[in-house]
Order: C-alpha cells, then structure tokens, then sequence
C-alpha cells in the first residue's frame, strides 16, 4: 500500500576486518553464518525495536540478544540502515495484498487499508519504521501495485490513483498515531495512568471558556480504540468513493 519509493544509489562500503578482501563479504567466525538466517536476524531485530523501540535497537545489541558477534550480523546487513530496510520489508510483507476480485473495488481498498492498520497496531515500532525507511522493496512494491491496480481499476486516472495510494499509507499511519493515548515508549499501566490524568486535565478546563471540551473531556482523552479505526476508515473509504463519482475526479 502504498507510498513514493526511493531508489538509494549510494552503496555501502562492507564492515571490514583487517585483511579481508573487499570484494567479499565480511568474514565471521566458524559456525555463526550456518546457525543465523537472515530472517532469523530480521525477526529478532523487529521484536526488539517493538519491545524497546526503534532508536534503541543497534547491532551491538541485536548481536548480544542472538548470542553472535556483531561480524556476524554484517555477514547480512552491511549497516544498521541496511539491517531496517530488512525489517521494514518484514513489516511490508506482512500486509495483504490478496484482493478478492468479486467484492467491490472500495471493499478491497478498505480491507488493504484495515490489514495495513492490523500490520502497524502489531508492531509499535511498524509506524517510525515506515516513515523513516520507506524504500524500495519487493513487498513494497508489491503492496503498491496492488493499490495502484484497485483504484485503476475503478476509473481514477494514474495521477488521482497515485495520490490516493500514498494517501491510504498516511492514513493507516496517521491513524496508528493518533490513537488516544498513543504512547509506544509506555507501558500499558503508564498509558492507562496518562489517559487519567489528560482526562482530568480536560474536565477541569473553565466551562465557561471550554464547554466543549469539558463535555467531551472523556473520549477526547481515552477513545474506544476499535471505534477510533473504524471510523477512520469509513471516513478516507467514503471520501474516495465520493470522488470517484465526480465525473472530472477533482471537483474542480
């Protein structure tokens, strides 16, 4: 689903010991390449930045959680960068971008955006991944065409499909953060007690001034979660079925 991608054409130099050859991978010691995959790294690193949370995961680190050198790690990624773009694929591909051809065209935006929205709540690390690694990967790209391919398919112009596309990937995200009480770096105890006090923060306002907010002082502070989502996505499905139904697409 669905963004601008980015073809970095700068390569990393190789993290070199002293002695090895350049034009070969890193070298490592015996019996760590054969006992550590790449997915296997890629899946360890995605639950420590979700446990964590993204600035603190470092190879270093990643390398002492899988009982290996760092070598080790450089054997497949060349880099940290590197070893997120790997966990970010691993968060792409874990979207569904298997539509149901007999449904209508906005039911399958709807239910990409609703698994891209599952994708992002799974992993607190998944919206920062996506925002600061948005590069180009197969499943990515994969994503994308399959968005692209809806909303072609239902009459938008490539421009119109275009934006529409980046928009259902800010949208999920955008939901993801907006959430009350969104506070990846907390605890659930901690959230639940920055709910309270916002709450109170909020219905101790002068009602003169704030009647509003005083009024609405608690779902303005803790939002049924579930209600949050599925309002959102009513809302961006509804919007881009309303202009798929003017006849120029843009209301001018």
């Amino acid at each position: 689903m669905y963004s601008c991608q980015v073809i970095n054409e700068n390569p990393r130099p190789a993290v070199l010991a002293r002695g090895d050859d350049p034009l070969k991978p890193p070298r490592e010691p015996d019996g760590e390449r054969t006992r550590l995959t790449k997915r296997a790294v890629v899946d360890r690193a995605l639950k420590l930045a979700d446990a964590d949370g993204l600035d603190t995961l470092t190879i270093r680190k990643l390398a002492q959680d899988l009982g290996v050198t760092p070598m080790a790690l450089y054997w497949h990624f060349r880099s940290k960068d590197d070893l997120l773009e790997g966990v970010a694929e691993q968060v792409w591909g874990e979207i569904e971008v298997n539509v149901d051809p007999s449904v209508p065209w906005w039911t399958q935006l709807q239910r990409g955006l609703e698994s891209l929205i599952t994708v992002l709540r799974a992993h607190r690390s998944a919206p920062q991944l996506l925002l600061e690694h948005e590069k180009r990967n197969e499943a990515a790209l994969r994503a994308t065409e399959a968005a692209l391919d809806i909303l072609l398919g239902a009459g938008f112009d490539p421009q119109h499909a275009a934006e529409i596309a980046r928009s259902t990937l800010w949208t999920g995200i955008t939901l993801v953060m907006s959430e009350a009480g969104y506070r990846p770096e907390l605890s659930a105890e901690e959230r639940a007690e920055w709910n309270r006090r916002s709450q109170i923060e909020l219905a101790m306002l002068p009602p003169g001034r704030y009647p509003r907010l005083v009024q609405c002082a608690a779902p303005m502070a803790n939002c049924d979660p579930e209600f949050h989502y599925r309002l959102g996505v009513e809302l961006f499905i509804a919007g881009v079925r309303a202009m798929a139904e003017r006849p120029d697409q843009d209301g001018s």
